[in-house]
């Protein structure tokens, strides 16, 4: 659990920095600009206390499974005439917790998805706590198996375990789906469209207009090219004369010759270059 208590330290250090930055640049003669970093201190410092009240309720779960796992073990082993009962309430207590730490685990994700702080950190935490549970499940597998060989059932745990399988089968495939989602959003992000083309293969494909404005009217979308733009960074554009006809900050790329005498545009900061327009259009001869 040491990672728990690495990202909650992460977490109040990411607010007592976001703070005292707010409030060295806030103007203290200005009442409404310091009363508004006050309040978006007071979300943040809100959001923090109630992910960290979830991560202690996590781990206080995680412990109290291990007494019980402690419990049981030493119950198995042992000689009482009544260790199934014993064995039988351990059990309800360990499926009973897990089942509470798997909800405040999707609570938690919740408010880290809501939450305005950025912990990067705290995402890997929760995967190793869903793996933690992963690895209770097959405990538990594991515990059916050595006390079926000294003829204790106890039906309970059949029950426990197909609702635990039920639970992972669940989480897995949520998991998957946030997954691939936050995947294709990510790159939906990062795609961009980029042509270069003659004045007269460009009006063609109805990219420039007959007044030079570009992209005005239904375009030939296909005609272009898609790149993602943290990879690709450099153009080359197979001519001696070259004008960029879409609106692009100038201090965010060059366009120079190569040795061929022919241009390369290449973007020095691809997130400033592709902020006005994800249409990159250039004029050639």
């Amino acid at each position: 659990m040491k990672k728990i208590f690495f990202v909650a330290a992460a977490l109040t250090m990411i607010l007592a920095t976001s703070c005292k930055d707010e409030r060295r640049n806030a103007p203290v003669e200005d009442t409404t600009v310091r009363d508004s970093l006050q309040a978006i201190i007071d979300q943040k410092d809100n959001e923090v206390n109630d992910m960290m009240t979830t991560l202690n309720q996590i781990q206080e779960g995680f412990r109290e499974i291990a007494l019980a796992e402690n419990r049981v073990s030493i119950a198995k082993d042992g000689e009482r005439t009544d260790k199934a009962q014993q064995i039988r309430e351990n059990i309800q207590l360990i499926s009973s917790t897990m089942k509470s730490n798997r909800e405040l685990i999707e609570k938690l994700q919740q408010q880290l998805r809501e939450s305005s702080v950025k912990a990067d950190g705290l995402k890997e935490t929760i995967e190793s706590m869903l793996k933690q549970l992963e690895d209770k499940d097959k405990q538990l597998v594991q515990l059916r198996s050595e006390l079926d060989s000294k003829d204790i059932h106890i039906a309970e745990l059949d029950e426990t375990i197909n609702n635990l399988n039920t639970n992972v089968e669940n989480l897995t495939t949520e998991s998957n789906e946030k997954t691939n989602t936050i995947n294709a959003q990510d790159k939906q992000l990062n795609t961009a469209w980029f042509v270069f083309g003659t004045k007269k293969e460009l009006k063609e494909q109805h990219i420039l207009d007959s007044g030079d404005r570009v992209l005005q009217s239904n375009f030939n979308n296909s005609y272009f090219t898609k790149i993602d733009i943290r990879v690709d960074k450099e153009i080359k554009l197979y001519s001696k004369s070259a004008r960029l006809l879409t609106m692009h900050p100038s201090s965010s790329y060059t366009l120079q010759q190569d040795a061929n005498k022919q241009y390369v545009l290449r973007i020095t900061n691809p997130q400033l270059f592709w902020s006005t327009s994800k249409y990159l259009v250039v004029l050639v001869k």
